[in-house]
């Protein structure tokens, strides 16, 4: 019988001072709501779900400005006026408190949905008066008095709906509050695990840190995580509604779904209005296989499944179970290996369909976090298709779990080899690429030299044409876009990337985006080069859509559309972990003259627009203005792109100034 889980449980140390994490990857929202707040505009109210940030944002748009804060708490929501307790006497009248807070130039209130009445009908008053700019943060999903909604229904002031941070960004904040670069799947686990709850990643991080399960990786700085989910006090009360369940036997059915992880159960085995019950309270995720019949009655369904709606639920439920009853329920837990089996021939269908969209892999992803060894199989079918949704890191990343399996599988090795040349590293690791027809032009093309890349496609090319099979699917089936051998197909896409699509126009299938986005890169047509990026990134395929988004820029007659190419393939290449291909080189900054270029090299690298300004001699009124309309001719919100556009390959020359 297997042994239970292991699930510890931590307690923050007393009187730990915590510091604020860097302000990251709300750049935009920012400077709207700043603009927002500027004289003349009414303010603006900022919704999102639990923990996305909304605080924190506010914080840094009224830094340093005359600002009066409230916010609503929940023990108070009885109190007439409670939230604005400390600004109003006791006893005020609705009219004499709009008179006394209409003097205020800028109001916060945070957490408006928590208002009391009175104190939601002072908000909505004030807003009617327009006097006072407004700054109301409100949380998804909470009840909001009617007083505060009706401001954005009302259209007395604006809304921004924000989202949870994306995992790029998520990777970015790990990396500077952990002390260092956080390995691609622990930071995937912590996003997956939080779901974008900064509040909730924060305590975690701390967690792990605290008991040092946040080890680094040999001859690397990254961190990573493998095993035990430490149990903290904020995770035990964002599982309170699976923890605190009266009655019996929901939280036997709980406890089963969370032993029976990482798979379902069939909902067969659970008792169905318990089921009907909980996925009200929206606590399980209820899985119906879209081939089976509508009307088939779901007690006798078989292809029903159910599992825990929230990722943490689980490790909760393992750590609050006593010892025989964790026993009782880890002993039934199913096998695994069909499932992995399942996962993987998935992705490969995928791959085979040319469609890399995300798609849950919950199986291979347990294995990897309880620190099991990875097939390497499994990890060469991940890699690739991590690889080619341009995710290089986590690529490389799958390639090295398994390789930790098995050194010499030659698959991984190639699989990791290619994240690192379309990564633009050259060395040791990415020469055995050379051995291969199909992979050899990636060494030279990470080292820059265009030439002898081409010069290797055109000796594969003379190789195929004496091979009277050159290895594709002379009929391939409708409802695939690279035929029967998707390793060849893909191979003779990379010529397209390469800027030689003449061919991959002979060699691929007509109908498929790949071969689409060949003929149009074959005639150097912007606009179908822009719709072949656009279904690229529909199908997942976010590196092949930046490379023909700035394949499309050189392309476009029109300065404006070619501007819009350009950009688009600034912010899908910024998603792609570093990629560096030869398709990237120079997108952008060739776009700048000499000295536009000469000050955004200084401002990638760090330096204030005084500082600059005192080097180059030039007012810093000029230095803000040639920044501006790099900004503008870039594509770039601010200097936070700058970094990642000077890591591009360089670039052709400058336009004169």
């Amino acid at each position: 019988m297997a042994a239970p889980i292991e699930v510890t449980t931590f307690e923050p140390r007393a009187g730990t001072l915590r510091l604020p994490w860097p302000f990251t990857g709300r750049d935009e929202e920012l400077d709207l709501v700043r603009r927002s707040l500027t004289a003349g505009r009414p303010g603006i109210a900022v919704t999102g779900p639990a923990g996305c940030g909304r605080t924190r944002l506010a914080t840094e748009a009224v830094r340093g400005a005359d600002c009066v804060k409230v916010a609503g708490t929940p023990e108070t929501r009885d109190l007439p006026f409670a939230a604005f307790a400390h600004l109003l006497p006791e006893g005020v009248t609705l009219h004499r408190a709009v008179q006394l807070l209409s003097g205020a130039r800028l109001l916060l209130v945070d957490d408006a949905h928590l208002l009391d009445d009175a104190s939601a009908a002072l908000l909505h008053q004030l807003a009617v008066q327009g006097r006072t700019r407004l700054l109301v943060l409100v949380t998804d999903g909470a009840p909001v008095p009617d007083a505060v909604s009706r401001l954005w229904t009302g259209e007395l002031l604006p809304r921004l709906a924000l989202e949870a941070l994306p995992r790029e960004d998520i990777a970015q904040l790990l990396t500077a509050a952990a002390g260092g670069p956080v390995e691609p799947l622990t930071a995937n686990r912590l996003h997956r695990l939080c779901r974008g709850d900064l509040r909730l990643l924060r305590d975690l991080l701390d967690a792990l840190r605290e008991q040092e399960l946040l080890t680094r990786v040999p001859e690397t700085d990254e961190r990573t995580w493998r095993g035990r989910v430490p149990v903290t006090p904020a995770l035990r009360e964002r599982a309170a509604a699976v923890l605190a369940r009266s009655c019996p036997d929901e939280r036997e059915t709980l406890d089963r779904l969370a032993f029976a992880e990482p798979l379902p159960l069939p909902a067969d085995t659970l008792d169905l209005t318990i089921l009907e019950r909980l996925e009200a309270e929206g606590l399980l995720d209820i899985d119906i296989d879209i081939d089976v019949e509508v009307d088939v009655d779901v007690n006798a369904d078989d292809d029903t499944s159910v599992r825990l709606a929230h990722p943490l639920h689980g490790p909760v439920l393992r750590a609050a179970a006593g010892r025989l009853r964790a026993r009782r329920l880890t002993g039934s837990r199913r096998p695994t290996a069909n499932a992995l089996d399942a996962e993987a021939a998935e992705l490969t269908r995928r791959i085979e369909r040319a469609d890399v969209r995300q798609t849950p892999t919950p199986v291979g992803e347990w294995i990897l976090a309880e620190g099991e060894p990875v097939p390497p199989w499994y990890a060469a079918v991940r890699a690739r298709f991590s690889r080619l949704r341009g995710e290089l890191r986590e690529a490389a990343a799958w390639a090295g779990e398994g390789l930790a399996a098995a050194p010499h599988d030659p698959v991984c090795r190639t699989e990791l080899a290619l994240a690192a040349a379309q990564s633009g590293n050259t060395g040791p690791l990415v020469e055995p690429l050379a051995e291969h027809p199909g992979t050899a032009a990636w060494p030279p093309a990470a080292r820059g030299d265009l030439d002898e890349a081409l010069k290797t496609l055109e000796n594969t090319d003379a190789d195929a044409d004496a091979d009277p099979n050159p290895g594709t699917d002379p009929d391939p089936d409708p409802g695939t876009d690279i035929g029967t051998d998707p390793g060849d197909s893909y191979a003779v896409y990379d010529a397209v990337r390469l800027g030689a699509p003449d061919r991959a126009v002979r060699l691929l299938p007509a109908d498929g985006v790949l071969a689409r986005h060949a003929r149009a890169l074959a005639r150097a047509d912007g606009p179908a080069l822009d719709l072949a990026a656009a279904e690229l990134e529909q199908r997942g395929f976010l590196l092949f859509a930046a490379e023909a988004y700035a394949q499309a820029g050189r392309a476009h007659r029109d300065a404006g559309a070619a501007r819009t190419a350009r950009t688009r393939a600034v912010a899908l290449a910024r998603r792609c972990q570093g990629a560096r291909t030869p398709a990237l080189a120079g997108l952008v900054l060739g776009e700048l003259t000499a000295r536009q270029r000469q000050i955004v090299t200084l401002a990638a690298a760090g330096l204030s627009n005084r500082q600059i300004a005192e080097r180059l001699t030039l007012s810093v009124r000029t230095v803000g203005n040639h920044l501006h309309s790099a900004y503008t001719r870039l594509g770039a919100g601010d200097r936070g792109a700058l970094p990642w556009l000077m890591e591009l390959p360089d670039a052709p020359d400058a336009q004169p100034a």
